[in-house]
């Protein structure tokens, strides 16, 4: 911001008017920068520094050698299954886990669930945090397992040999 814009005109030419408004501008310049970073603190979405804190706070163990952005995944999982869990908050956690459509199985008579993984092929990244995380919000009488979804025969059956020879097995399986 440069301060001598908001001055009456009769201060431009003047050195001494200019010199210490240009230090004020950096100042002001700085103090905005400082604010605008300790308000993204105020937020799971943007902390950074805070995020220790936040894991703290909802009873998640620190690792400050995992990205940002995993640690914030895991933070807003919990926000979601704070309270009595129900299934849609298993599927919403899940859902953020593997970024994709998930459907939740109850098999009440066994005391388990399933975990059925429908908008994402193969099995998801993160599936040791997402497994610690149903781990902490999960009633602990109830026990669960994950379902993955791969692709068929049916449904690679219209590529030629040639497009599919590009592919390993394990690539057509969640192509």
């Amino acid at each position: 911001m440069n301060l001598m814009d908001l001055l009456p005109d009769y201060y431009k030419g003047n050195l001494t008017m200019e010199e210490l408004q240009d230090i004020l501008s950096a100042d002001m310049d700085n103090l905005a920068t400082a604010f605008d970073k300790t308000i993204n603190q105020c937020f799971v979405n943007t902390a950074t520094d805070l995020l220790s804190r936040y894991e703290k706070i909802f009873g998640l163990q620190v690792d400050v050698n995992k990205p940002d952005e995993f640690r914030r995944e895991r933070i807003r999982a919990k926000i979601r299954g704070t309270g009595t869990v129900t299934k849609q908050m298993i599927k919403d956690v899940a859902s953020s886990y593997s970024n994709g459509e998930v459907e939740v199985i109850e098999d009440p008579s066994n005391y388990s669930f399933k975990i059925k993984f429908i908008g994402t092929k193969g099995i998801p990244a993160n599936m040791t945090d997402l497994t610690l995380t149903i781990q902490e919000i999960k009633p602990a009488h109830l026990a669960f397992e994950f379902e993955f979804t791969y692709n068929t025969w049916k449904d690679v059956e219209g590529m030629t040999w040639s497009e599919a020879s590009t592919y390993t097995w394990n690539e057509l399986r969640v192509r």
